[in-house]
Order: structure tokens, then C-alpha cells, then sequence
């Protein structure tokens, strides 16, 4: 008897190398609502140009389903000075894809988000925590996205301090939700995940294919729905129970939900959520 998985695991081998001659960029905007003047607004703060698109699941369904404004808050373009303005160009192009505004930090973004930065040079902290702090003060956001403390990266690790740095000067009034993001390091306390529609997949996919420098390098676009995928395995368990059965979905993406309120995090009375394609994304934010 012939052993049907071997055809199985050909066949995902064969799909992957069969993608990466797939045109990159290039494509014309995905349909999108307009959200109101007053549409309440949720804040990504991104890393690099692209984590807006591989951690996007949640905000994507909440621009399409909520009609929140979504806004990519453009942390760092990098730091290879060459590439920086290029990849700001392919931000704007990912990003008017995906129907999300993008708002820079500074001309070539800032520089040295790190966390040793953070300990060694305290005065170029300092001015970059004001800068995130104005933004934030700005836009009043419902929800601000940005990585959890552990994820691997020096620069996500990074803006996961300067956003709390830049959180705690707002003082005790300012509130909003934290969704906290992971992509190179699974977090710990994961209590959301969010499943996503094949055609939020397709959408998220090619909006990476626009990061043409980046996806050149490596072609981390087309094993985005195999993690995608592979979410779906351990956050049914990290998310819905340990021994418990996951839910049908195709798609999902893990995230920490709390709150920022008072000068300091409140955990999410709920508990874990797991949100279906069907579910308004909305409620978790009411």
C-alpha cells in the first residue's frame, strides 16, 4: 500500500517552490469600507515594514467588519540606511493595499529601538518615548498593537518597551486596550485567538508580497498560511484549554489582550476568547 502522506507532503513542497516565482506588489487595492471621521481607531505599532501585514488578522477584521481606523505606525524602516526610504515605499504600497493609514516617526523612522539602547543611551530613549507618547496622545486610540516582551527580535523586544515607556507618561486618564503581538517568539498568556477567512489570508499574503526587497531576500510570504495554520493546532490548546479539542478553523492568529488603564496593565476580566470568522471582531473592544 502506498502511503498517502507522502503525496500530501509533496504536494505542500511542491505548492511552496511552485510560489516563489509568483509576481510581487503590483496589485490593485483590496475593497475596503471607509471608516467615519469619528470611527474609533486602532494604532499598529510596527516594528519593521511588514509586521503590519503578519501580525495583521485582527486588524484587518476590524477594519472590514468594524469599520475601525486602522493606522500603521511606522516605528522603524529598518536599519540598513540604503534600504530605509525604499522601504517606506513598500509600506505605502503594502499598507494603501490593505486600506490601513500609515503614519511615519520620523523622516527614515527612529533609530535604535532596543533594548540595550534603552539602558545605555537614556536621552535618545527618552526623546523617542515622547515621540510615541504625542502619537498616542494624538489619535486617543481604542486599541494600540504592538509585540509582546519576548519576542525574540531585538527590535520588537524594543518597541514593546517604548510603547509601555511611552504609556506610563500619559498619565492615570489615558486608558486603552493592548493587543500584544508575536511573530518570531511564541508568547506566554496568550487568551485570543482570532480565526481569519481565506480571503483575509489571500489579502494578507499578497500585501506582504509589496515588502518586494524583504520577500526577495526571503520568502517568508508564502509560509505565512502554514503558520497561519499552525496557530489554529496550539492555540487550540494555549487559548481554548489544554486537552481540549480546537476549533474548525482554517486560519488563526494568536494575541494577548489587556488593558491599560490608571498608569499601569489591568488583566481582561473575560478571560480567553476565541473568535470565529462569523463573531464581529468589535466586541472584544465595546
Amino acid at each position: 500500500m502506498t502511503n498517502p502522506y507522502t503525496k500530501f507532503v509533496s504536494d505542500c513542497t511542491s505548492l511552496l517552490r511552485a510560489a516563489k516565482s509568483l509576481p510581487l506588489g503590483g496589485f490593485p487595492p483590496a475593497p475596503r469600507p471607509t471608516p467615519a471621521p469619528d470611527a474609533p481607531k486602532a494604532l499598529i505599532f510596527s516594528p519593521h515594514p511588514d509586521d503590519e501585514c503578519v501580525i495583521g488578522g485582527l486588524a484587518l477584521r476590524l477594519l472590514r467588519e468594524a469599520k475601525f481606523n486602522i493606522i500603521n505606525i511606522a516605528v522603524t524602516q529598518g536599519t540598513n540606511p540604503v534600504r530605509q526610504q525604499p522601504r517606506l515605499a513598500e509600506l505605502q504600497a503594502a499598507c494603501h493595499y490593505l486600506g490601513f493609514a500609515l503614519q511615519q516617526t520620523a523622516p527614515n523612522g527612529l533609530d535604535g529601538i532596543k533594548p540595550d539602547v534603552r539602558a545605555s543611551d537614556p536621552v535618545h530613549w527618552a526623546a523617542c518615548v515622547q515621540v510615541i507618547a504625542a502619537i498616542l496622545r494624538e489619535h486617543q486610540p481604542r486599541v494600540v498593537f504592538f509585540p509582546h516582551d519576548d519576542d525574540f527580535n531585538s527590535a520588537h523586544i524594543g518597541v514593546h518597551h517604548l510603547l509601555v515607556d511611552a504609556l506610563k507618561t500619559l498619565g492615570p486618564d489615558f486608558r486603552t486596550q493592548v493587543v500584544e503581538t508575536e511573530f518570531w517568539h511564541a508568547m506566554t498568556g496568550a487568551n485570543l485567538m482570532i480565526e481569519s477567512s481565506l480571503a483575509d489570508v489571500v489579502d494578507l499574503v499578497t500585501a506582504t508580497t509589496f515588502h518586494v526587497g524583504e520577500v526577495q531576500r526571503n520568502p517568508y510570504h508564502i509560509r505565512l498560511p502554514a503558520w497561519l495554520q499552525d496557530n489554529v493546532r496550539r492555540g487550540g490548546e494555549v487559548v481554548g484549554g489544554q486537552g481540549g479539542t480546537p476549533p474548525d478553523y482554517d486560519f488563526a492568529t494568536l494575541y494577548r489582550l489587556r488593558l491599560w488603564a490608571g498608569g499601569q496593565w489591568v488583566k481582561c476580566p473575560e478571560g480567553c476568547r476565541l473568535v470565529a470568522a462569523t463573531e464581529n471582531p468589535a466586541s472584544l473592544f465595546a
